[in-house]
C-alpha cells in the first residue's frame, strides 16, 4: 500500500467496525509471539508497528477527511480489546496514539494533512506541570519536560500541552480567570528524549520524557483541544472529548489483559495436575468457582463499559452534545472495567500456582501489566468519589470527566 494517505481511510481496507475489529483480531497471534521482545526492548519491534499500521490500527479515531476511520467509540474500544489480548503495550500505545489523533478535528485541513499524511505517522504526548509556552508574534516560544509520553518511540510528532502567557510574562486567562492551555504541536526530532522508562508492567509503551527549550511553534500548529470553537470536523465523534476515549481505552487495556490471563489459565486447567496428585485443576472446586466468576465480571464489565458508550452515543446523536450524566456514566463504567480486570487477573495468577512466575508463561507479564494499567489516573479510587458526589447531588470535579 501506498505510505501517503491523505484522503478517505487507506486502501483497500473496509471501514465498518465490524472489519476493523476483525483485523484487530487477526493481530492477536503476531502480538502474542512478539510480547516478549516488546517486553525487554521497551518499545514496539517493527514487525509489530508494520503490522498494527497496515491494518490502520492507529487511524481508528482520525477523521475520515485525513485518512481515518472515525469509528464510534464501543466500535473503538471493541478494537483496543482484541489488541490487548496481543500485547498490552501494544494496545495501550494504540489507544494513547488515537486519542492524539482525535486533535485533527480541531486543525486547518493542511496542519492535519502535514501530521496525519503518511500511513505510519503518529501523535504522542505526555503530562507537562511547570510547562510554558509565552507568546511571540505568529506563535508560541515553548520550554519545558512532558513525561509518560506513551509511543513516542514510534511516533513522527509530539505535543506540547502548556499553560499561555503574554511577552511580558503575565498569564492569559479565560474569563473565569482559568490559565489558558493550549496544545503545540511539533517534528518529534525537534525534541531532546530521555530514555527514564525502566518499570514494572507496560515496558513496550516507551514512555519516555521529552524536553524541548524555547522551540517557536507557529499558531497554525497550536491548538485549545475540544474547543467548540475550534472544532472543524463535525462529525459525531468530535462532539467527545479525548477523556471518555482514552478511559474506556485503557480500560478496555485491562478487559483485554484480563481476558488473555483468564483464557491462558483455562487451558492450563484443562491439562494441569495439582501437585503431589494425579487430580486435574480442572476438576478442583476452587478453580470451577474462579473461573465462572471471573468469566462472569469480565463480561459484566465489558457490557456496562459498550452501554455507557453507546448510550452516550444516542444522546449525541439527539442533542449534538455530551451530558454530564454520559459523562458520569463512562467514568464509572471505565475505572469500574479496571479494577474488576485486576482483581481478575489477580485470581488467575493465584491459582496458576508455581507455574505463573515463570517468564515463558503469560501470566506473570499480564500481572504486570494489568497493575501498570491500574495504577494509572483512568483507573484511581478517586474516580467513584467524583461519581459519588454527582449521585449525591453535588458538583463532580469535571476536569476528571
Amino acid at each position: 500500500m501506498d505510505d501517503a494517505v491523505t484522503t478517505g481511510p487507506i486502501a483497500g481496507l473496509g471501514t465498518s467496525g465490524a472489519e476493523c475489529l476483525a483485523r484487530a483480531r487477526a493481530l492477536i497471534p503476531l502480538l502474542q509471539a512478539a510480547a516478549p521482545r516488546i517486553d525487554a526492548g521497551c518499545e514496539l519491534p517493527g514487525d509489530v508497528l508494520d503490522g498494527m499500521h497496515d491494518a490502520g490500527m492507529f487511524r481508528l479515531l482520525l477523521p475520515r477527511a485525513y485518512g481515518g476511520f472515525e469509528l464510534k467509540p464501543s466500535d473503538y474500544v471493541r478494537c483496543v480489546e482484541a489488541i490487548a489480548i496481543g500485547d498490552a503495550s501494544a494496545a495501550w500505545c494504540m489507544n494513547q496514539g488515537s486519542g492524539c489523533s482525535m486533535t485533527a478535528a480541531y486543525l486547518a485541513p493542511e496542519v492535519s494533512r502535514e501530521i496525519w499524511g503518511g500511513k505510519r505517522d503518529v501523535l504522542a504526548w505526555g503530562q507537562g506541570p511547570g510547562t510554558k509556552a509565552i507568546r511571540a508574534e505568529g506563535g508560541w516560544r515553548c520550554t519545558g519536560t512532558w513525561s509518560f509520553a506513551s509511543g513516542s518511540r514510534h511516533a513522527s510528532w509530539l505535543g506540547a500541552m502548556s499553560p499561555c502567557f503574554n511577552a511580558d510574562g503575565s498569564p492569559v486567562l479565560h474569563p473565569d480567570g482559568r490559565l489558558w492551555e493550549r496544545t503545540m504541536l511539533f517534528r518529534r526530532e525537534l525534541a531532546k528524549i530521555d530514555d527514564l522508562w525502566q518499570v514494572v508492567g507496560l515496558r513496550g509503551t516507551g514512555s519516555d520524557n521529552y524536553t524541548i527549550k524555547d522551540l517557536f511553534v507557529d499558531d497554525a500548529h497550536s491548538v485549545t483541544r475540544e474547543s467548540p470553537a475550534e472544532r472543524r470536523e463535525q462529525g459525531l465523534l468530535y462532539r467527545f472529548q479525548a477523556m471518555q476515549l482514552y478511559a474506556g481505552g485503557f480500560a478496555c487495556v485491562g478487559l483485554g489483559t484480563a481476558r488473555a490471563a483468564l483464557d491462558a489459565f483455562i487451558g492450563l486447567a484443562k491439562g494441569k495436575s495439582q501437585a503431589w496428585t494425579t487430580d486435574k485443576l480442572r476438576d478442583n472446586h476452587a478453580v470451577q468457582r474462579v473461573i465462572g466468576y471471573t468469566d462472569g465480571a469480565l463480561k459484566a464489565a465489558k457490557a456496562g463499559l459498550l452501554t455507557a458508550l453507546d448510550d452516550s452515543w444516542d444522546q449525541v446523536s439527539r442533542t449534538g452534545q455530551l451530558s454530564i450524566e454520559n459523562r458520569i456514566a463512562v467514568r464509572q463504567a471505565s475505572t469500574f472495567a479496571i479494577h474488576a480486570a485486576r482483581d481478575v487477573v489477580h485470581q488467575v495468577y493465584h491459582e496458576a500456582g508455581s507455574t505463573a512466575i515463570f517468564d515463558n508463561r503469560p501470566f506473570e507479564r499480564r500481572l504486570r501489566d494489568m497493575n501498570s494499567v491500574s495504577q494509572q489516573l483512568q483507573g484511581r479510587r478517586t474516580n467513584f468519589e467524583t461519581v459519588g458526589v454527582y449521585l449525591l447531588g453535588g458538583e463532580p470535579n469535571m476536569h476528571w470527566l
